[in-house]
């Protein structure tokens, strides 16, 4: 901590500018990064619970019930809503046919479905491609600091300059610590959206099959 008040103190303006921005850098990442973790866990748990659970009920309203109990992130119960939503009377929506109003609507609940799980994937992308530049600039502009520093106190030896240099070349060791954790969170979090978008998928084409097997028998 003395070493590191010792560097804050001798830094300009600049230097603690940078130095602030990969905090608030990483204090964002690490904000996602255990908020997503926590919400991708409840959503993969739900979409194993739910959907056997579903398909094992007795009847179609059993089945809403199941998925309202166990659908904690709301991703599976407004596509099987979008599903058996009834076409409204006079509209362009209940002139079209039946499979393509299925597909048109369970696409749509897919997307709405998808959305809350690729939130903060920028911010980590963002993060990890920008920091070690950030961390860069700033060893840069600290040795910068550090050689005017030293030529306007008169001679300048090897002793007198290792020491700021050194000092310096923390903030690329910084930007390197913000970075590397978003970016190994960003490739994780986004296989397991992938994982989660292919059974989402596969469970608006099972909903799909069974609303135009009930409309047949309807009719």
């Amino acid at each position: 901590m003395n070493a590191l008040a010792q560097i804050w103190s001798a830094g300009d303006g600049v230097s603690r500018a940078v130095a602030l921005l990969l905090l608030a850098m990483s204090v964002s990442a690490w904000v996602v990064i255990l908020w997503k973790a926590w919400g991708l866990a409840r959503v993969r748990a739900d979409l194993g619970r739910a959907v056997p659970a579903f398909w094992a009920a007795p009847d179609l309203q059993a089945g809403r019930e199941r998925l309202a109990a166990l659908d904690r992130e709301r991703v599976l119960l407004p596509m099987l809503e979008a599903a058996l939503q009834p076409a409204g009377v006079g509209t362009l929506d209940a002139d079209s046919e039946a499979e393509s109003r299925l597909t048109r609507r369970l696409r749509d609940a897919l997307h709405a479905a998808l959305t809350p799980l690729q939130v903060g994937q920028v911010l980590l992308a963002s993060v990890g491609s920008t920091a070690p530049f950030i961390g860069l600039f700033g060893t840069v502009w600290g040795i910068y600091h550090a050689l005017v520093g030293l030529s306007a106190g008169g001679s300048i030896s090897l002793d007198k300059v290792t020491g700021p240099v050194g000092e310096a070349l923390i903030m690329t060791a910084a930007g390197l610590a913000v970075a590397i954790p978003a970016v190994l969170a960003y490739n994780l979090f986004g296989k397991q959206v992938g994982l989660c978008e292919a059974e989402l998928e596969g469970w608006a084409h099972d909903l799909r099959e069974m609303a135009l097997q009930r409309a047949r028998r309807e009719a």
